[in-house]
């Protein structure tokens, strides 16, 4: 049976990935800040703040599912020193590191020199959230001492969308489906969450995922 921890399980897509380990039959641990949070009660729940776990808080986990998520101004930043941190405390062992990532940093060019953030219809809005999140994968990608995986949504990311069980995977580059669209749920981002940590394919990579 693999164990899988859920970081920031109270969140809406950490808890969807809480409850799609659960439903494959693993030992999952969601570690949260609130003891009120409500985590999926086949789950152990850690009440700890992510900047308090230690090395030995992470020990004997096969996977550690990073659902980290800032959005105003002065926490944007935290998105890079948590990763930071996550890295470091994971440094050297053979606990994967798996991180829910963003699309803004997907390329729009073969050469890979323009992401989707820097297009001119990207929403000013998102522009500050997908630069730092850009900035901690940059930082990630230097990490060879990290069994690490970054998984990019589609460019709509649907909190309440229908779970189909469905979907298809890319790489560093922006794609869409037969229908022209980027766009997946929460509930198909967590099967293909849970899916890599089944089958292990892009350990040092990010790869994307679409809905069908």
């Amino acid at each position: 049976m693999k164990k899988v921890a859920v970081i920031c399980a109270a969140g809406k897509e950490g808890r969807l990935l809480t409850d799609e380990a659960v439903s494959r039959g693993y030992e999952v641990t969601g570690f949260v800040r609130n003891g009120d949070s409500f985590v999926n009660p086949a789950a152990k729940k850690v009440v700890k703040d992510l900047f308090d776990l230690t090395r030995e808080d992470l020990s004997g986990f096969d996977a550690v599912i990073d659902a980290f998520g800032a959005w105003t101004p002065e926490t944007l930043p935290l998105h890079r020193t948590s990763l930071k941190h996550l890295c470091d405390i994971l440094s050297g062992t053979d606990v994967r590191l798996l991180v829910v990532g963003g699309a803004g940093s997907l390329y729009v060019n073969p050469e890979h020199t323009m992401q989707v953030k820097d297009l001119e219809s990207f929403p000013d809005i998102f522009k500050p959230l997908a630069t730092n999140m850009g900035e901690a994968l940059k930082e990630l990608r230097t990490r060879s001492d990290v069994k690490w995986t970054y998984l990019s949504p589609a460019g709509d990311f649907v909190a309440d969308g229908e779970r189909t069980g469905e979907y298809l995977t890319g790489g560093e580059e922006y794609f869409v489906n037969d229908k022209g669209e980027s766009r997946i749920s929460y509930a198909d981002y967590a099967i293909a969450m849970i899916d890599e940590i089944e089958n292990a394919k892009h350990i040092g990579e990010r790869f994307s995922v679409i809905g069908k």
